[in-house]
């Protein structure tokens, strides 16, 4: 493990080998909270475990890991240490976000199901943007310029889950389901990226239920040489849901991760 250019308290950068331009970044695996999170939630305990079941991508930090293992060069693994419930790091800061309008911008104010989270603070708000936020952004854009400076290309993989169900928050709920979703982004997911992902997971779906890729700021559409896809899995593919334990199909997954970063790697 090594530290990078920020404090890494909010993350953890699992160091690859040198010659790969892959890093697998892992935004909603955690559970963890903090007292300054906490501040102003209308939940009780037992109603917060039930939210973090539902809304934490649970076992994908273990799916990158064992991927990164199986590679034949290993990727870099970027993860978040906290709850998506302290600050999600794959939103924009701001109103402009999408899901904004349902409560779920960069600082979540409503559940799952639309019901109100925690009370309004714009001081807790800035200071979790201030403290995990944008923290957790620099890490990111530090690692992919330093993939960039040494190999002249990056390819993020987001490793994301979703529910076999749709929950009430999708704004996009009506399409398909498969097993794999693969989220593609006009600027940085190049066609080649999209068939050597569909090799990998045959049957994927694209942009359904969930669209778009994960690209730091400081390089979207900004720099081409950065190529992202995000890569969502059916919890009923590899775990009990709602928040479980895996089974046996997280290993047949990871697998098909491992065979994604071989394929991008070469």
């Amino acid at each position: 493990m090594i530290s990078g250019d920020v404090p890494p308290a909010v993350f953890d950068l699992l160091e690859g080998d040198p010659a790969s331009p892959v890093v697998l970044h892992v935004p909603h695996g955690a559970r963890a909270m903090t007292g300054e999170a906490r501040r102003g939630l209308r939940l009780t305990e037992a109603e917060l475990a039930r939210e973090l079941d539902l809304l934490t991508d649970a076992h994908t930090r273990e799916i990158a890991r064992r991927a990164a293992e199986r590679a034949e060069v290993t990727p870099w693994t970027f993860a978040n240490r906290y709850s998506r419930l302290v600050v999600d790091p794959e939103r924009f800061p701001d109103e402009t976000e999408e899901m904004a309008r349902v409560g779920m911008g960069a600082v979540y104010t409503r559940t799952a199901h639309g019901e109100r989270l925690r009370d309004d603070d714009p001081r807790r708000d800035r200071h979790l943007l201030d403290t995990h936020y944008h923290p957790y952004a620099a890490g990111m854009a530090a690692l992919v310029q330093r993939r960039l400076d040494a190999r002249g290309r990056v390819v993020i993989l987001d490793v994301h889950s979703y529910q076999t169900d749709p929950l009430p928050y999708e704004l996009h709920a009506d399409g398909p389901r498969p097993e794999i979703c693969l989220g593609v982004d006009d600027d940085h997911t190049p066609p080649w990226l999209v068939e050597r992902a569909r090799a990998a997971f045959p049957g994927a779906g694209i942009n359904s239920p969930f669209a778009g890729a994960y690209v730091p700021l400081h390089h979207y559409r900004k720099e081409p040489a950065v190529s992202a896809l995000m890569v969502e899995i059916r919890r009923d593919t590899y775990m009990t849901e709602p928040g479980g334990p895996p089974h046996d199909g997280l290993g047949r997954v990871a697998a098909r991760v491992a065979a994604l970063v071989d394929a991008v790697s070469r």
